[in-house]
């Protein structure tokens, strides 16, 4: 048993140190609000009409009276980050472009269902708030959602002292979308002999940097270090903004399906489907928008690699197969599409600004056709049970 007064010595320094706050604690609520008053201007940029109730409330409003338009409006959800790109943009003291990363992986997978994006939260965790640093990532988010006709309704800052270090930060997002059920996009409506469209990705998107940071870092290069391939710094290509294919897909869509608030949009409409190229390359993600039974070959001589993907392979000695299934490569969304209508699928693209071309076709197979592809092949991605993709050729110089 304890002797009495045995615990005298430390209860008398607790009573002469000083009270523990939770500004003492590393949490500064003051530079919170600092924060919010330097993004709100970004964020209320974004509002359209349907957004109810203004700035600064517990929880977003959106007015979905819209959806009546359509006969069986479904909704869509998706969530995603940023992963390690944000060590680059901490690296660099650049934050106003990552909002673009988040944004695009996660409206651009809503996307890949024929659904529109409506509205998108943000949630921000850091070390320490520092009202500049996060306004700029707010307002790279709030640049993208506009871009992409998508209100940010609200979001959340934390700070996490003593599990994040001071200038450390994630950052992650949720948004919500819809479709009618008569025009979900999908597998169900992929055919053999229907066309697969790429279009081209602005750089490495938000996927492989695990992979890009550790072939810098065995290299021994700086971000600030000039390349003439790139024809900036290397921190500045490694943060080019992931591309937004938001608009020019719905687009697509629209001008080829219908609306389907006019007319129910037939199984045989000529836009089948969507794939959004993220982690795990581009045929594993094709692979999952793909009926089991049949193939997309993909040629790979239809399109080059950006210079960026040539620099890190060569840099990193990387494997070509290990690249392909980690970083996109030039294609960060692709289209399946009707035979009939590939052609003006791919003009009405490039028309709008988005590059598109050609890059392979669906079919039907069996295992024995593709018994001796070997790592060329890939059949079923990310739980997905789908189909197949053969890469064929090599890339175009």
């Amino acid at each position: 048993m304890s002797k009495a007064g045995a615990g005298a010595p430390e209860n008398q320094t607790a009573e002469n140190s000083a009270p523990i706050t939770y500004a003492s604690s590393g949490v500064d609520t003051e530079a919170g609000d600092r924060a919010v008053e330097l993004m709100k201007a970004h964020i209320e940029a974004t509002h359209t009409p349907q957004v109810v109730g203004g700035f600064g409330g517990f929880a977003g409003l959106y007015d979905a009276s819209e959806l009546k338009r359509l006969p069986r409006p479904l909704l869509a959800t998706s969530t995603d980050g940023v992963g390690t790109k944000v060590a680059i943009a901490q690296a660099m003291d650049i934050h106003d472009t990552i909002g673009y990363d988040l944004v695009g992986m996660v409206v651009d997978d809503i996307v890949v269902a024929g659904a529109k994006p409506l509205f998108m939260t943000d949630y921000i965790a850091c070390g320490k708030v520092e009202p500049a640093r996060i306004a700029a990532i707010v307002s790279g988010i709030a640049k993208a959602t506009a871009e992409a006709q998508t209100a940010l309704v609200g979001g959340e800052t934390a700070e996490h002292p003593g599990l994040l270090g001071e200038h450390e930060y994630d950052v992650a997002g949720a948004a919500t979308g819809v479709v009618d059920a008569s025009a979900v996009l999908g597998p169900e409506r992929v055919k053999a002999g229907d066309v697969i469209i790429g279009m081209a990705s602005s750089g490495i998107h938000s996927n492989g940097y695990s992979l890009v940071r550790r072939i810098v870092r065995e290299a021994g290069w700086a971000f600030s270090r000039e390349v003439p391939e790139f024809g900036r710094t290397l921190g500045e290509e490694l943060l080019e903004p992931t591309k937004l294919y938001t608009a020019p897909c719905l687009d697509l869509v629209q001008s080829f399906n219908g609306d389907p608030a006019e007319t129910e949009i037939s199984p045989d409409a000529p836009i089948r489907g969507f794939s959004h190229v993220t982690g795990g390359g581009m045929a594993a993600n094709l692979a999952r928008v793909l009926p089991a039974g049949l193939m997309a070959t993909v040629d790979r001589s239809t399109w080059s690699w950006p210079s960026v993907f040539k620099v890190m392979a060569d840099l990193g000695r990387v494997p070509q197969a290990d690249l392909e299934r980690t970083l996109n490569l030039g294609v960060g969304m692709i289209a399946v599409v009707a035979p009939e209508k590939a052609d003006a699928a791919v003009a009405h693209l490039n028309s709008a600004g988005q590059k598109a071309w050609i890059m392979g076709e669906v079919s039907e197979y069996t295992p024995e056709d593709v018994a001796e592809a070997g790592q060329d092949f890939v059949q079923g991605a990310k739980g997905v049970d789908g189909g197949g993709v053969l890469l064929t050729g090599s890339y175009h110089d």
